[in-house]
């Protein structure tokens, strides 16, 4: 089983993590989260954006941590050699 990061948490808020990971917006988009751009996101947590789209919290997290492992993206205190 490959090892998949935390990058993100359900309680980090939308905008910060867009900011910090601009990778988490694909991520976001693709579960059906356009949000990532509305005002509402520097506010709201991706808890409360995941359960205003209908979505279940718990497995829009999982999917967005997923996908940025699969993009590469280095967790936060960790860098990848890639030669």
């Amino acid at each position: 089983m490959e090892e998949v990061f935390t990058y993100v948490t359900e309680d980090m808020v939308t905008g910060d993590v867009v900011q910090k990971y601009p990778e988490a917006a694909i991520a976001l988009i693709e579960c059906g989260m356009g949000c990532v751009s509305c005002p509402a996101s520097a506010g709201e947590t991706l808890r409360d954006a995941a359960m205003v789209h209908g979505l279940e919290p718990e497995e829009v997290i999982e999917y967005v941590n997923k996908r940025m492992t699969e993009m590469g993206v280095a967790p936060e205190g960790i860098q990848f050699n890639w030669q």
